[in-house]
């Protein structure tokens, strides 16, 4: 059975706010100091772009610039994702028997690319929001990022926490919502802005979202050192002009540009010439920082499909190592109750061997009622978390066998 290991703030007090998107300019006036929050600063001259430093870790150091106030710093790590490939005749493709099938297979994949390496003069922008470090985690599609990779990407944020006071995560859409659960929670009490974003075309294509999707994050991130100094401190993703919770996030569409919403609570903040923010919707981090870097992998999705039966369709889950099930039930937390259907006995046979079962909707909205049906008696169920949240949590509570999946750790209930 495997198992992967792994200070008081400004507190804004208005409930929304509106921020405008005012580039800064080189200066040469007296640098002002901001009260509120003192960023880590840089106290290097101006570099050439043209010779960017790679210091410990594979960081890449961009220039840092001396402007009219303080600016933050801000590290970007990159995980991989169409954000940073090139569109080329062919890419990768899946592993058979340790090689990779022929080119010719793939006409027109995506594969990494080398955009990144230029990223601060592809996008010079950047650098007027922060002073910009890059560090490549690894470079996958987003399809094979797993637990093991939400722990080592949580490691990186944990090593970096008192050295920055924001952090960008480039990532791949398929996943992006899965790994954005899993820092939150992994990340409990860290009370400085993770923002995950990507795109749905590459930085080098023409009318590429990555654009616009690395400048909004980059003002989300470093709000509170610009007025009206909203305070960020939770892990979101940033897409198509929207900034919403990581853990309540969903891809819900896969060609728009806004290819990510909320659908169980209300967007952060919505970007278009202002920055409106929804200030009263913002997490407000109580107690300590408290890193826990522990999963149990073995967890599974099983949506309820009317005539299936439990017994034929997964048989012994507890026999193949299966740990947990996040079971997705109807409307309010109903399931086939009949002796034919067999859910219910499949259920008793399962959780009485060990199996964890948390109780879940195929609804996106709403209260879930399970102890109105006889399945609230062998499950738990709480307040509605979207699947993809639902998952990473049961992977760490059965890490944490002190903690229910009902008790909110991260703003995901």
């Amino acid at each position: 059975m495997s198992r992967i290991s792994g200070s008081g703030l400004y507190q804004p007090t208005a409930t929304t706010s509106r921020q405008r998107l005012i580039p800064l300019t080189i200066s040469s006036a007296p640098v002002l100091t901001i009260p509120l929050l003192q960023p880590n600063l840089s106290a290097n001259h101006i570099q050439s772009r043209s010779a960017l430093p790679v210091g410990p870790g594979g960081v890449l150091h961009g220039p840092t610039r001396h402007v009219s106030r303080l600016l933050p710093k801000v590290l970007i790590l990159h995980t991989g994702g169409t954000l940073g490939m090139d569109a080329k005749v062919a890419g990768e493709g899946p592993e058979q028997a340790g090689q990779s099938l022929p080119p010719s297979a793939y006409p027109g994949a995506l594969q990494p690319g080398d955009m990144l390496d230029n990223l601060f003069m592809v996008v010079p922008e950047l650098m007027q929001f922060a002073n910009l470090d890059l560090q490549v985690v690894f470079n996958k599609d987003s399809s094979r990022v797993g637990p093991e990779d939400w722990v080592a990407i949580a490691r990186v944020l944990d090593t970096n926490r008192r050295l920055y006071d924001a952090f960008i995560v480039v990532h791949g859409t398929d996943t992006m919502a899965y790994t954005a659960s899993a820092l939150s929670i992994l990340l409990r009490g860290f009370k400085k802005p993770i923002v995950l974003t990507g795109s749905q075309l590459p930085l080098s294509a023409p009318r590429s979202d990555a654009r616009q999707n690395l400048l909004d994050s980059i003002q989300c991130a470093t709000s509170v050192f610009s007025p009206p100094h909203v305070q960020l401190q939770e892990v979101a993703i940033c897409f198509g002009g929207l900034l919403l919770r990581g853990n309540r996030a969903q891809k819900v569409n896969t060609s728009s540009y806004q290819a990510f919403d909320s659908l169980t609570y209300p967007r952060l903040a919505t970007l278009g010439i202002d920055v409106d923010w929804n200030e009263r919707y913002l997490l407000k981090v109580e107690g300590s920082y408290n890193p826990q870097f522990d999963l149990e992998p073995n967890v599974t999705r099983i949506p309820i499909v009317p005539g299936s039966n439990p017994a034929v369709s997964y048989g012994d889950l507890v026999g193949r190592g299966v740990r947990g099930v996040v079971l997705e039930a109807f409307g309010v937390g109903n399931l086939p109750d009949g002796i034919e259907g067999g859910w219910l006995p499949w259920l008793r046979e399962q959780t009485s061997a060990g199996l964890q079962v948390y109780l879940s909707s195929q609804c996106s909205q709403g209260p879930l009622r399970p102890e109105v049906y006889q399945a609230g008696e062998l499950a738990e169920a709480g307040p509605h978390m979207t699947p993809e949240c639902a998952v990473v949590k049961m992977m760490w509570c059965l890490s944490h066998t002190d903690m229910p999946m009902g008790i909110p750790l991260a703003g995901e209930l």
